[in-house]
């Protein structure tokens, strides 16, 4: 699935990881892929489970076409 990088960010600043979201910043690319990204998410210490929980209906649109 494709994330956009400031809804990663986001994510990490609202469970109070400014620490890792500065460093998610710097790493990131603009468009996260969770299945190509799993090893950078993985060092940085994003649990894509919990990031997936978190978007809920936001995935731009995605959420409707997929019935979430």
């Amino acid at each position: 699935m494709q994330i956009d990088k400031a809804q990663i960010l986001e994510f990490l600043k609202s469970q109070g990881q400014g620490d890792k979201a500065e460093q998610a910043d710097k790493e990131l690319p603009g468009t996260v892929d969770t299945d190509r990204d799993r090893g950078l998410l993985d060092k940085l210490g994003i649990d894509v489970q919990s990031l997936l929980g978190s978007l809920g209906g936001n995935l731009g649109g995605l959420g409707g076409k997929l019935g979430l």
